[in-house]
C-alpha cells in the first residue's frame, strides 16, 4: 500500500508543477498579446501596460499557489526536520512574493493622458482590478 501512496503523491506533485508551468506560461502569452495588440497605438500605452501586468500578475500568483501545494505534498513523503524547515522557508518566500504581487496588482491605475478622463470620474479612484472586473461584469 505504501508504494501506491508514494506513486500517487509523486503524480500529484508532478501535476501541481505542470499546472504551475501551464498557468504561468498562458499568463505570459496573454499579457504579451494584450501589450503587443496595443503597442502601436500610443494613446493608451500605460493602460495596456497595466492590463498586461495585471494578467501576468494573476497568473504568477496562481502558479505560485500550485508550487506551494506541490512543495507541501513533497514534504509528506519524507518528513524529516530538515525537509520541514526547507518547506517552511519555501512557503514563506512564495507567500511574500504572492503578497507583493497582489499588492502591486491592486495599485491604482495611472492616467496616461487627459483623454482618459472620459472613462468616469469615480473609476480614477479605483484600482485596475476593480476597473477590469466592472468592465467584464
Amino acid at each position: 500500500m505504501e508504494p501506491f501512496v508514494k506513486n500517487l503523491i509523486d503524480i500529484a506533485i508532478s501535476t501541481c508543477q505542470l499546472l504551475a508551468l501551464f498557468v504561468i506560461s498562458i499568463g505570459l502569452v496573454k499579457g504579451l498579446i494584450i501589450f503587443l495588440r496595443n503597442a502601436l497605438s500610443f494613446t493608451n500605452s500605460a493602460k495596456m501596460f497595466q492590463e498586461s501586468r495585471l494578467q501576468m500578475g494573476y497568473s504568477f500568483s496562481l502558479g505560485l499557489n500550485f508550487l506551494v501545494g506541490g512543495s507541501i505534498l513533497r514534504t509528506t513523503i519524507t518528513p524529516s526536520w530538515e525537509d520541514i524547515g526547507r518547506l517552511a522557508v519555501i512557503i514563506v518566500i512564495r507567500t511574500v512574493l504572492n503578497y507583493l504581487l497582489l499588492q502591486n496588482i491592486n495599485k491604482p491605475v495611472l492616467k496616461d493622458s487627459p483623454s482618459e478622463s472620459n472613462i468616469s470620474n469615480n473609476s480614477s479612484n479605483k484600482s485596475l482590478y476593480e476597473n477590469v472586473k466592472n468592465n467584464i461584469i
